[in-house]
């Protein structure tokens, strides 16, 4: 197979990849709160967070031992959609009267099989692009990119469609899974790594590497990076019910923002991928303590647009800017800090700690934060009847973020004599 051809072969992978997620991540909290179960929509985003600290490493080490990465990957992606497809079939069956145990326990299978496959397509790539003579690092992350593009296709079908509003958004995931599930089978063969077989499920777990502890400077970037990772799936929860709730004040009702509101998200994504080629530079230039502090300033800037925001003109402008600095926020805290563990750990320990890593962030920190900001707005807006509370609360997320980076301003200090 000629390289050009296996690179658009994985470009297909990664497009259907996170095309699968792009269908309801920005708009299931939209459906949910439409279909009365607002004050639960933080249990649904929690999913993820809690799944991903055991089912990578368990899938990962199944396909390490047994059974090939591709076909693990279409198998998780198999049984994903199958479990989607049913609570897709459950919103249509149940209609106004479907009820929060209807659908969260065959989501909870679902996602609990799709967060594993995020690190099983990795792999696959990877392999695919050695015995292609490739190298990784360069070839990779213009595949990634499509990732991010069929993403924003999924999320703009979504919104066009009008499916944002509905069940029909899980069938949209589900179609995307069978096809993925399908397109899987069709990789070359990844080949099954027999020295995996020494490689336990705690370390696996990025368990062992809880030793870096030990080091002051990493312990506070593990802690600081937990504490930052209870932001990231607090707007990907809220943001559209909340732009779509403008629809019920009559200035605001019909406008572009509320009709479209998984197109304006969809700017966050576009942000994203542009900013990831700012991340060289700037932590060449600045360091990794600069890097992660203007992550979580993007964080701050992120919330309180959302506070001061609407969705008419010129109040559109701050939903617009909150988009933006998404880019900045996710990017400089997820890919740096991925890259200064990378750097700083030893290479016998490199793995552990990038587990570590997401499991303080992906994992604990991001299903903790959506768990307590489900809290916050339940409270403000009464369960979100009460429209006029939510800028308190984007004053509150933002206010977390300020006084996190200002501790890690104070606590972390940055290695003089080397940068990530």
């Amino acid at each position: 197979m000629q390289n050009s051809q296996v690179k658009t072969k994985l470009i297909v992978l990664s497009f259907l990849q996170f095309a699968i997620w792009g269908a309801y991540l920005t708009s299931m909290g939209r459906y949910l709160g439409s279909a009365g179960m607002g004050s639960n929509i933080g249990w649904f985003y929690s999913v993820q967070g809690i799944v991903s600290i055991f089912m990578p490493a368990l899938i990962g080490i199944i396909a390490d031992r047994w059974v090939p990465a591709q076909r693990m990957l279409a198998f998780c992606h198999a049984v994903a959609a199958v479990f989607m497809g049913i609570t897709g079939y459950i919103g249509l069956t149940k209609g106004a009267g479907v009820e929060f145990n209807d659908l969260f326990w065959t989501y909870s299978v679902s996602v609990a099989f799709y967060m594993p496959t995020l690190a099983l397509s990795n792999s696959v790539s990877y392999t695919v692009l050695n015995q292609a003579g490739l190298d990784t690092v360069k070839a990779f992350p213009p595949i990634r990119v499509f990732g991010t593009v069929g993403f924003i296709v999924s999320m703009l079908i979504v919104d066009f469609t009008g499916f944002q509003n509905n069940y029909n958004q899980f069938f949209t995931s589900a179609v995307w899974g069978v096809i993925m599930a399908a397109y899987s089978l069709t990789m070359p063969n990844c080949p099954v790594n027999k020295d995996a077989e020494k490689k336990s499920f705690a370390s696996a777990l990025g368990l062992d590497a809880f030793k870096l502890f030990n080091q002051r400077r990493m312990a506070m970037f593990f802690i600081f990076s937990m504490l930052l990772g209870a932001a990231l799936q607090v707007s990907n929860g809220y943001a559209n019910t909340f732009i779509n709730g403008f629809g019920s004040i009559e200035e605001y009702a019909g406008t572009f923002a509320v009709e479209h509101t998984n197109m304006l998200i969809s700017l966050s994504q576009l942000s994203e991928t542009l900013c990831i080629l700012l991340i060289p530079f700037f932590l060449r230039k600045f360091g990794i303590k600069i890097v992660m502090l203007i992550a979580m300033l993007g964080w701050v800037f992120r919330f309180g647009f959302f506070a001061v925001g609407d969705p008419g003109m010129p109040g559109v402008i701050f939903f617009i800017l909150s988009m933006v600095v998404y880019g900045v926020a996710f990017d400089f805290f997820n890919i740096s800090g991925s890259l200064f563990v990378d750097n700083e750990v030893p290479e016998g320990q490199r793995s552990s700690a990038q587990g570590l890593f997401m499991l303080m962030t992906n994992g604990l920190g991001a299903s903790i934060g959506v768990i307590a900001a489900q809290e916050v707005v339940n409270h403000f807006t009464a369960d979100q009847t009460n429209f006029a509370g939510w800028p308190t609360a984007w004053y509150i997320f933002a206010g977390y973020a300020l006084v996190i980076a200002l501790l890690f301003a104070v606590l972390f200090k940055e290695k003089s004599s080397k940068k990530a």
